[in-house]
């Protein structure tokens, strides 16, 4: 390892060279209480920014490992730590001056949600945080005076405000560490406690805008039902009273804009942890629940769609169904069947985005189109037993068709963001309303054990594979676009940017099993080695850890 003065040395001799030159400063650099690790040089000034590493160790930062010492705890100090250091390199971005992006310093801004991610990690009691510069030229000439001010004046400042103990808001830190143990114990609670999910009193659910996923100023808190309540003990804050959304079917009904939808988006959201202040910090879960949604034109990879449509006109085979292009009601029925086989244990499903003829079909169009003309099977005939024979459950949120009541488990109306119970008076009216229930068979057997299997591609040998989020929406690999703007629960691009590399990762070996067992397999290696693992462990790339329902969907909807 060379020395800060030694890079000094250097940075003097490659002054006013062509841009190249700075490739010569790739390697790590002790600077006393930490190391700077340069692992990959841009190649000119308007390409994407340089990529450097700062290593710290527990001596060095007064951290107490303690704070790593679970998985939990680990992902918390690093994400809170990660916020902090994104705050100072913010406040020193661009202040070096040049040509295209000198000067520039970027770190990963996490979101609300409080993600596992490669920008800050923790690595045998020593702290690793990554970020970007842009090496600062004139022209495409060096600069390293101005280079010399990113790591010698305004880096040395960042680390001493975010990375030292002594230096941060401990009470704040300690705060966020239990509060993720907190939410950990709530999660863990659901299965025992036979619940899918659970809201807790004096939540805040509406977000600011449709463009900011921060808490909406003076919202109505939420406060469950009566016959709804229950609490859960918490390791640090004591016991935490709420709604508690039991296993089964629950229906959310109510007038529009009532708040039906801002419940159920918080329920997709509750899959992950949340930042203090957050307003939806006990808003938890069964995190493998997906949401359920029509995505027309989505492509589809020989799915056993029979449980929901069979008989198809001229014979088609709907056990191993493929398409190109996929109506709402087939993508739906895949998107059930594909959920089946990630592991999933709740749909959540809103009306307003499914397709109708998937979801139910009217006394007067079973008189009109005989049964044996329509190949579709709505999903009301298999809600029950999704949850009876496969203990799957759905949350349902209805406000125009009432034929999901006799379903249901439980029926919570929004009046005003206001939840009531209102489970007896709706399945009494539906009673008279529908004297004869819809009749529930039981859910086919069905394959869900597809093999794993990519398309050749044509590609230059030895050229890497080029990975371009798109923000949440998907990425390009190389030049096919993974579309995955309808795989909602989606929270961060990094999250985007991970999927690229698993799927890089996934073409590259044989699969060597079904796609339940490959993709399980990988997910425990993720866990267990962290992102890093799929990537050029010189120089892994801004990446925040995916569920496993999100790796299926993205393989799910690659056209590779």
């Amino acid at each position: 390892m060379k020395t800060s003065a030694q890079l000094e040395a250097m940075l003097r001799e490659i002054d006013h060279k062509s841009y190249p030159a700075y490739k010569a400063l790739k390697g790590a650099y002790s600077f006393g209480s930490y190391t700077l690790s340069i692992d990959h040089v841009q190649g000119d000034p308007f390409a994407s920014p340089s990529r450097l590493t700062i290593h710290i160790s527990s001596e060095s930062s007064g951290f107490s490992p303690e704070l790593w010492k679970t998985p939990a705890r680990r992902i918390a100090f690093c994400d809170f730590i990660l916020r902090r250091f994104a705050r100072s390199v913010e406040a020193y971005s661009f202040k070096a001056k040049g040509s295209g992006k000198s000067g520039a310093l970027f770190c990963t801004r996490p979101g609300q949600e409080v993600l596992e991610r490669t920008a800050c990690t923790v690595e045998k009691n020593t702290l690793l945080v990554r970020f970007e510069a842009g090496f600062p030229a004139n022209g495409r000439t060096i600069n390293s005076r101005e280079l010399g001010r990113i790591l010698f004046d305004y880096l040395p400042k960042c680390v001493s405000q975010s990375l030292l103990y002594k230096n941060t808001d401990q009470k704040a830190l300690k705060s966020a560490v239990e509060l993720y143990e907190d939410q950990e114990a709530v999660r863990e609670a659901l299965e025992p406690m036979g619940l899918a999910a659970f809201v807790a009193d004096g939540a805040v659910l509406p977000r600011m805008s449709g463009v900011s996923n921060r808490p909406m100023k003076d919202a109505t808190a939420f406060f469950s039902p009566d016959s709804l309540r229950l609490s859960i003990p918490l390791p640090h804050r004591g016991t935490i009273s709420g709604m508690g959304i039991r296993k089964g079917v629950t229906l959310i009904t109510g007038g529009g804009y009532h708040g039906k939808s801002t419940l159920l988006k918080a329920l997709e959201a509750g899959v992950y942890n949340h930042i203090p202040g957050d307003g939806r910090e006990f808003v938890i879960t069964d995190a493998t629940a997906v949401k359920l949604r029509a995505e027309e034109g989505r492509i589809v990879k020989k799915v056993d769609i029979s449980p929901f449509i069979n008989h198809l006109p001229g014979g088609r085979d709907t056990s191993c169904f493929s398409t190109e292009d996929a109506s709402g009601s087939t993508s739906q029925a895949a998107g059930v069947m594909e959920g089946l086989e990630a592991g999933t244990g709740l749909f959540l499903i809103d009306e307003d985005t499914c397709a109708t003829n998937f979801m139910v079909r009217d006394e007067l169009m079973k008189r009109v189109i005989a049964p044996d003309k329509e190949p579709i099977t709505p999903f009301i005939r298999r809600i029950r037993p999704l949850f009876e024979q496969l203990s799957v459950s759905t949350i349902l949120v209805v406000g125009s068709s009432g034929a999901y009541f006799n379903a249901a488990d439980c029926v919570i109306q929004m009046d005003c963001y206001r939840a009531l119970d209102i489970t007896e008076r709706a399945k009494k009216e539906a009673a008279l309303f529908f004297p004869e229930k819809e009749s529930a068979e039981p859910f086919p057997q069905a394959s869900v054990n597809r093999p794993l299997a990519f398309s050749e591609t044509r590609r230059d040998a030895g050229r890497p594979v080029k990975i371009r989020t798109q923000g949440r929406d998907g990425f390009l690999f190389d030049k096919t676009l993974v579309d995955l703007r309808y795989v909602e629960q989606l929270a961060d691009e990094e999250q985007c940017r991970a999927l690229g590399y698993i799927l890089l990762w996934l073409k590259s070996r044989p699969a060597g099993g079904t796609m339940a067992e490959v993709l399980s397999r990988l997910y425990e290696k993720l866990r267990k080695e962290g992102l890093s693992s799929i990537a050029s462990l010189e120089c892994p790339p801004f990446m925040a850890m995916p569920r496993l329902q999100e790796i299926f969907a993205c393989v799910n909807r690659c056209r590779l």
